[in-house]
């Protein structure tokens, strides 16, 4: 099968170059315009799809080859951009930034290969002059991507910019667009990034529009499209898991600004699976939905609302009461923290015989985990490929049956009974049997 959708990427040299900002003005000032388009992000990242999906109206999703293996990254954006006249894949860290030790391995350029897409880089040039045609010199002739065009972001003036493009034109690099600077369109940070569109929906409706007027009043967009364009028709086929017939048990999705970070393909392999998907919100319902026989809990940042989670008994009561009947729960890092007795001394759900606690360290990075112990997740002996990326810490670390262990660590996560919790981040396209076994489980 062959996907033609016209496709680029958003690189740039280094984080904070603009990434988000030209990837998400360029998916709603193409919205605006009646174009139907499709957000990525490459990595593990959760928050900025959250911003495409706000500007596109449809799931942002994400393309990670460490997370899911390099097979995938074609039919999965087969999958996510489905119907879609133009697709942005914004890119991680700098053009070539892979993970650490695998060279360009699940960088941006890996990614755009992959997808045989051209890139277009974003250049923070607030504090450059006619230097910019060496950096866009060097990241056009090192590697193999097809580096399409640049845009400039924060520019200061008609006189800077101006120089920027004679500079940019003496290595023969089409300038696609100049950004100015512009408050309207900053976004709150925290500590692991960009405030969670879902903790702010009203303020980032109004960001998003403002970033569709500074991109469309800065770039040529008929200039991207033309570009986007250019991709060659990619032979794959889309990601679809397989589907059951049969309709099984109720799997509550925890979701709202608390538990906030998850990939939309989650869900849709849980259906896949036969099970009836709902959402509950530990910062507003009080009950789990009706009949619910499983519970998943991902990422996101209880640690902002801890007294409010602490404060709803009635959840925290039926969640201990759901991991006692042994129904099976999987908890990633915020899920871990929920489940636990304490977080900075605020009442959990005391399912997990554990206190959390915030911290001043940063833990980040990808793990090849193994399996400890059988679980609703996975049998013991498992090997997978997460993401670890929190500030807190979990005392003790693991229980009498841990979760997972890798090199370099000691074993680490919670197994009891039905419940599987731990800080390890997966993507569960590249794990499927995951629901498949969590959806059976819950159906015994």
């Amino acid at each position: 099968m062959v996907t033609d959708i016209p496709r680029l990427v958003i690189a740039a040299p280094a984080s904070g170059h603009g990434k988000t900002t030209v990837a998400t003005g360029l998916l709603a000032a193409f919205a605006a315009r009646g174009t139907r388009v499709a957000g990525f992000k490459v990595g593990p990242d959760y928050i900025d799809p959250g911003y495409h999906a706000l500007a596109a109206g449809r799931p942002g999703r994400n393309l990670d080859p460490v997370l899911v293996g390099e097979e995938l990254i074609g039919p999965l954006f087969a999958h996510g951009s489905a119907g879609a006249d133009l697709a942005v894949v914004e890119g991680v860290m700098g053009l070539y930034d892979g993970r650490v030790g695998a060279g360009d391995f699940g960088s941006t350029a890996h990614v755009a290969a992959l997808l045989a897409a051209p890139v277009v880089l974003v250049v923070d040039a607030s504090a450059q002059g006619r230097s910019v045609a060496a950096l866009v010199h060097g990241f056009r002739s090192f590697g193999s991507v097809r580096l399409a065009g640049v845009i400039l972001n924060r520019v200061g003036s008609d006189r800077h910019e101006a120089l920027l493009r004679d500079a940019c034109e003496e290595v023969g690099a089409p300038v696609l667009g100049v950004l100015r600077r512009h408050s309207a369109v900053a976004t709150p940070s925290r500590h692991l990034g960009l405030v969670p569109v879902v903790e702010r929906s009203a303020e980032a409706a109004e960001s998003v529009a403002a970033l569709a007027a500074l991109v469309a009043g800065g770039v040529d967009l008929d200039a991207v499209l033309a570009v986007a364009r250019t991709a060659p028709p990619l032979a794959t086929t889309p990601w679809a898991p397989a589907f059951s017939a049969e309709r099984g048990p109720v799997v509550a999705v925890a979701g709202g600004p608390a538990f906030s970070f998850g990939y939309p393909e989650t869900a849709e392999l849980l259906r896949a699976a036969g099970a009836t998907v709902s959402t509950v919100d530990p910062l507003r319902d009080e009950a789990l939905p009706a009949g619910t026989r499983a519970l998943v809990v991902g990422g996101g940042f209880p640690e902002v609302y801890a007294d409010r989670l602490a404060a709803n008994a009635p959840l925290r009561a039926a969640v201990a009461a759901l991991a006692a009947s042994g129904a099976p729960i999987a908890a990633e890092c915020a899920g871990l923290l929920w489940l636990c007795r304490t977080l900075d001394g605020a009442e959990m759900c005391g399912v997990l015989d554990a206190d959390a606690t915030m911290t001043d360290r940063l833990t980040l990075g990808y793990r090849d985990a193994v399996a400890l112990t059988d679980s609703s997740v996975a049998p013991a002996g498992t090997r997978v490929t997460g993401h670890e990326f929190h500030r807190t810490a979990v005392t003790p670390r693991a229980g009498a049956a841990p979760a997972w262990a890798w090199r370099g660590a000691e074993p680490e996560g919670f197994v009891a009974g039905g419940v599987h919790a731990s800080y390890l981040h997966l993507h569960w396209a590249g794990h499927p049997e995951i629901a498949i076994r969590l959806v059976a489980a819950a159906s015994a």
